[in-house]
C-alpha cells in the first residue's frame, strides 16, 4: 500500500494550521475530567445509537444506560447533530466516541454519567466523509474507510485531547468497489474492509507505527455483496455478511499473513440481505454469533462449533425490529443490544436465554427520539 494523496493530507494539515492560526490554541480541548460529569475512563455500562431521520429534532445520537435489563436514557439525549450520522465507535478506554456525520468526523468526551461532552466546540475533529470506522485494540488509531474509493483515512488519537492527526493511504482492489465496513482484529495484525461486490481486502498492521502494508483481495461469490465483517477474540475467524446470490454469513479462518480459507459448509443461511457496517456480533465467550437481518426484521443467532462450522441455534432467528441495521454487546456481556431503521422498536435489549445456550430474549425497548428516528448505527461500551 502506498501512502497517498498529498493534496489531500495537505488539506488536513492546512485546515488545522488555519484553525490554530486563526486563535484557536485549543482547537482539540478535551472538555472533562475524571471526576463527575468528566472524561476519562468510564466504567459505566452504556449504549449509542445514531439516528439519521432529518425530522426535528433528529438527526441525533441517542445515550442509554444498560442497567439489569433496563434502558435509561443519559443526561440531554438526544444530542443533535449536524447532519445524517453513518457510524459510531468507541476507544477502548471508553472515553471518547466518535461519530461520522455528513463531511466530518465528530468526537465527544463520555462523561461518567455516560452523559456525551462536545470537542473541538462541536465542529468536527477530522474533515472527511466516511462509511465505517473502527479503533485499534491499543486506542492509538482511528481507521476509517473513506466513502471515496481507494481511500483509507488512518488518525493518530490523542488519548489527553481526542484531538485526531490525519493521512491517508490508497489502495487498489478489482471489480466495482462500494466501501461498506473496516475492522481491525483483536490482535492487531490485521485490518479488513468490506467493499460490496469486490469482496474483502486484508491489510497486515502494525499497530506501533500505523502502517498498512499491501493488501490481498478476496473476492465473493458473483452476484454476491459483503457488507460487514467481524473477527474473533482470538482473531482467529473472521465472520462476513453477505447478500445476494449465496447470502448469509460467511466464515473464514485466518491463516498466516491474512490468507483466507472458507470454513466447512460456509455461507450459512441467514437473511439474503444482512445490514452493513456493524450488524455481525459474537457474544462476550465466543460461543454464539449474531447477524442483523435487515430486509427479513429479525437476528440469526448460531453456535460456534469446532473448525469455526456454525449451527443455528435454538429460537433463531429471533424477532427485531424493522429493518435491523445494527447490533452491540454491551460491556457486561449480559446482553445484545438492536438498532433498527425502521423503528419498532428503535432500541431493544436481549438477554441471553438460562436454559437454551445462545438464545435471546426481549428485556426491553425504546425510543431513540421523536418516531421516526432511523436508528442506523450503534456502539456500546465495552
Amino acid at each position: 500500500m502506498q501512502h497517498t494523496s498529498v493534496a489531500r493530507t495537505g488539506c488536513l494539515l492546512a485546515i488545522a494550521t488555519l484553525l490554530v492560526a486563526s486563535g484557536c490554541g485549543g482547537f482539540f480541548v478535551y472538555p472533562g475530567s475524571n471526576g463527575n460529569g468528566g472524561g476519562g475512563n468510564t466504567t459505566g455500562d452504556y449504549v449509542y445509537v445514531a439516528n439519521s431521520s432529518t425530522s426535528t429534532p433528529n438527526p441525533s445520537l441517542a445515550g442509554f444506560a444498560v442497567g439489569t435489563g433496563t434502558l435509561t436514557a443519559v443526561a440531554n439525549s438526544p444530542y443533535t447533530l449536524p447532519a445524517s450520522p453513518v457510524a459510531l465507535v468507541i476507544n477502548p478506554a471508553n472515553s471518547l466516541l466518535y461519530v461520522a456525520c455528513g463531511s466530518g468526523i465528530y468526537g465527544y468526551a463520555i462523561r461518567s454519567t455516560g452523559a456525551l461532552s462536545a470537542l473541538n466546540g462541536g465542529s468536527p475533529v477530522a474533515p472527511t466523509s466516511v462509511a465505517s470506522m473502527d479503533i485499534s485494540p491499543d486506542g492509538q488509531w482511528l481507521l476509517a474507510l473513506d466513502e471515496a474509493a481507494n481511500v483509507i483515512d488512518e488518525y493518530r488519537i490523542d488519548s489527553s485531547t481526542g484531538g485526531l492527526t490525519g493521512q491517508t493511504f490508497t489502495y487498489s482492489a478489482t471489480g466495482a468497489i462500494n466501501p461498506l465496513a473496516i475492522k481491525v482484529s483483536p490482535n492487531a495484525q490485521f485490518v479488513f474492509a468490506a467493499l460490496g461486490t469486490a469482496g474483502e481486502l486484508v491489510f497486515p498492521f502494525n499497530t506501533a507505527s500505523g502502517a498498512l502494508s499491501t493488501s490481498t483481495q478476496f473476492a465473493p461469490p458473483p452476484g454476491s455483496s459483503d457488507n460487514a465483517v467481524a473477527v474473533d477474540t482470538n482473531s482467529t475467524y473472521l465472520y462476513i455478511a453477505r447478500s445476494g446470490t449465496n447470502g448469509g454469513l460467511a466464515v473464514y479462518s485466518i491463516g498466516l499473513g491474512g490468507a483466507l480459507g472458507a470454513v466447512t459448509g460456509s455461507p450459512f443461511a441467514a437473511s439474503k440481505q444482512p445490514a452493513s457496517e456493524n450488524s455481525v456480533r459474537l457474544n462476550k465467550a465466543g460461543t454464539a454469533v449474531y447477524i442483523a437481518n435487515y430486509s427479513d426484521g429479525a437476528i440469526s443467532g448460531f453456535s460456534i462449533g469446532s473448525g469455526g462450522v456454525l449451527t443455528p441455534l435454538g429460537g433463531s432467528p429471533y424477532p427485531g425490529g424493522l429493518f435491523v441495521a445494527a447490533l452491540a454487546l454491551d460491556n457486561s456481556g449480559n446482553y445484545l443490544l438492536s438498532a433498527s431503521q425502521g423503528g419498532s422498536p428503535d432500541l431493544a435489549l436481549y438477554s441471553f436465554d438460562t436454559t437454551t445456550a445462545g438464545k435471546l430474549d426481549l428485556a426491553a425497548s425504546t425510543a431513540t427520539g421523536t418516531d421516526p428516528t432511523q436508528a442506523i448505527a450503534i456502539a456500546a461500551t465495552h
